[in-house]
């Protein structure tokens, strides 16, 4: 720890640092690491004559995500959009943040920052002691963790610019996990058990969201049972978080429209493959069109800045999608992807353990495929990909929004000089660069195996390999299988494989799958031999368990510090966080009822969907 930080303290300050560096490269979050990697390094010792001394060890890194993402949602009618975890201010007052902020997509290095409020915690000390508490220390390019032994208020800036605020606690970091968890027990015997839902934001809005649908399918023939479409989406907004909340409210409903239309006018309500993926593909393509061509049409005719504040602003920002789609008579799972968020098949095999298959594939520039695609669509554009980015700038491929990657130069600077708009690229030439039409892929499902889905944005893959996931949850599995909860009688049968070790398979075509390689491990190199050093299980959420284990695991320290950092300082070191997991199975009474799983939900959420409230977790709907 620098001198100077120390003399701002005005305290006893001894820092124990675990590591990390960060450089103002517009190149992907570093992680804090674990603490026998850290004590790998070599400490740098300072020395203040007047406080004592202060240790720190530095852990240096290749990059980081500057500060400049923000995530906004856009108000759509026939009501005002809210996101899943706060409810936002009206467009105008959002208007400035969100044409001037760029985005962690939007490559371009970003210095602004902004005051930290100080966190509280539970000062633990024997009965007349001096308290000391746990600090961390927020450099512009380096984190220190540490102790500070002294009364009063500890959020303080020091003569370098460094923050220093107090640490959470073990049990502060795990409520903040779970504020924002639901589980959902599916009681209808249509092959879906169970669903676990967890988000952890970064950015202040968060910029990720997500949505869950079950639709009720009756069958053509009178005594026969209705069958489900049940829907599950993760949408990782970037530039704001408009567009991401307006995926959200009407993603589902535009592919349900084109669903329904395709199964009617199909021989017994059997379509083909083919047509199924074209319906799913036209309801993306048409929500897209309505963000970011319509509502320019709407936005001209009026004249009106207020209501192209509210209809431009899911078009300037911009959102990945990835929706999954189980039809439960067909038992068949389609994985529609839009950018790089990712979903995998958990599946036991033979040997008892679980085998890790990617259902999607990261489309970035980065991507040897989708930049040969974007090649070839712009002939002679050389810097059509540039750094792995779309002509420099975006990394995601294909996306909701981006409207200047798809508008022409003439309408973005009209639309910029007569209200408001992004700087148009001076690469720009033959628009639209980017689209929003997704990769399906078709998978059956085996839910008397116990197969489950992973979906999450890439703030989880960034951390965790494709196998780390399904281990994780194996794992997670075979801990619950020996618990007292509703859950144990439908995980008892899965409950097989090591003790230890993750309980999955290696697979060299995961490896060659196309899928970005995780930060960490970029950062790191290779893991220890016993991954369990490194991870744990003691969270009922299966989504908050990955999320805590992406962030440190057992380091309870890293995952505090990940934590404590506030927006936007936190960007810098971790993205948003939106997990989903469903598990198929036909465990557990046939009610028809959706359920919600307390021990395992957000008391706050578990009680506004008792309450009926919009917010809760998802009612099955017709």
């Amino acid at each position: 720890m620098r001198r100077a930080a120390v003399k701002a303290l005005r305290t006893s300050y001894q820092c124990t640092c675990r590591g990390l560096r960060v450089s103002r490269r517009g190149s992907p979050l570093p992680l804090l690491q674990s603490s026998k990697a850290a004590s790998s390094g070599s400490p740098t010792a300072h020395y203040n004559p007047r406080l004592g001394t202060a240790t720190a060890r530095y852990l240096s890194s290749t990059g980081a995500r500057d500060s400049s993402g923000t995530h906004h949602h856009s108000n759509a009618r026939p009501e005002p959009l809210r996101s899943s975890m706060y409810v936002r201010g009206a467009f105008v007052t959002l208007l400035s943040g969100l044409v001037a902020y760029g985005a962690w997509y939007n490559s371009g290095d970003s210095n602004s920052e902004s005051p930290i409020a100080s966190t509280t915690s539970a000062t633990t000390t024997a009965t007349g002691a001096v308290p000391t508490r746990s600090v961390l220390v927020i450099g512009a390019d380096e984190l220190h963790t540490g102790t500070f032994v002294g009364d009063g208020p500890i959020s303080k800036t020091t003569s370098d610019n460094e923050r220093v605020v107090e640490m959470l606690s073990p049990e502060q970091a795990t409520r903040k996990l779970r504020q924002y968890e639901q589980s959902v027990y599916v009681n209808r015997g249509q092959g879906v058990v169970r669903y676990d839902v967890a988000q952890l934001p970064s950015n202040d809005p968060i910029e990720d969201d997500h949505a869950e649908k079950i639709v009720e399918v009756p069958n053509k023939a009178p005594s026969s049972d209705p069958s489900d479409w049940m829907f599950w989406g993760v949408f990782d907004g970037h530039s704001g978080w408009t567009t991401s909340a307006k995926l959200r409210q009407a993603l589902i409903s535009f592919v349900a429209r084109e669903l329904n239309e395709t199964y009617k006018s199909s021989p017994d309500l059997i379509p083909s493959a083919a047509a199924v993926e074209s319906a799913i593909k036209t309801g993306f393509t048409r929500l897209d069109d309505e963000i970011v061509h319509q509502s320019v049409q709407r936005v001209l005719k009026s004249n009106n800045r207020l209501v192209a504040a509210e209809h431009l602003a899911p078009a300037l920002s911009g959102s990945c999608a990835l929706l999954s789609f189980y039809d439960s008579k067909s038992k068949l799972l389609r994985v529609a992807c839009t950018g790089d968020s990712r979903a995998v098949l958990g599946r036991r095999s033979e040997s008892g353990k679980w085998t890790a298959t990617a259902l999607s594939t990261d489309q970035t520039g980065s991507n040897p495929d989708e930049a040969a695609r974007l090649r070839k669509l712009h002939p002679g554009e050389e810097h059509v990909v540039r750094h792995g980015r779309v002509l420099g700038g975006l990394e995601p491929t294909r996306a909701f929004g981006d409207a200047s990657y798809k508008w022409s130069r003439e309408l973005s600077e009209k639309l910029r000089e007569k209200f408001f708009g992004r700087s148009v690229s001076p690469l720009l030439k033959t628009p639209p660069y980017v689209t929003a039409e997704p990769v399906v892929t078709t998978t059956k499902i085996e839910p008397e195996k116990g197969d489950f889905v992973v979906m999450a944005t890439d703030g989880l893959w960034e951390m965790l390999t494709n196998e780390e996931v399904v281990g994780l949850v194996g794992k997670w599995i075979e801990s619950q299988a020996g618990s007292s909860s509703k859950s144990s009688g439908f995980f008892s049968f899965l409950q097989k494989g090591s003790k230890t070790a993750l309980p999955v398979e290696s697979s060299e075509s995961e490896k060659n799958s196309g899928n970005k390689t995780p930060i960490r491990q970029r950062q790191w190199g290779a893991t220890g031999t016993d991954p369990m050093e490194r991870f744990v299980v003691q969270d009922k959420n299966v989504a908050t368990h990955l999320v805590r284990n992406a962030l440190g695991g057992k380091n309870q320290e890293q995952v505090s510090a990940l934590l404590t950092l506030p927006s936007p300082f936190s960007r810098r070191y971790r993205d948003d966080l939106t997990v989903q997991v469903i598990f198929f199975g036909y465990d557990g009474p046939k009610t028809g009822e959706i359920v919600v799983n307390k021990e395992a939900t957000a008391a706050a959420l578990a009680a506004a969907a008792a309450d009926g409230n919009k917010t809760g977790p998802v009612k099955p709907k017709l």
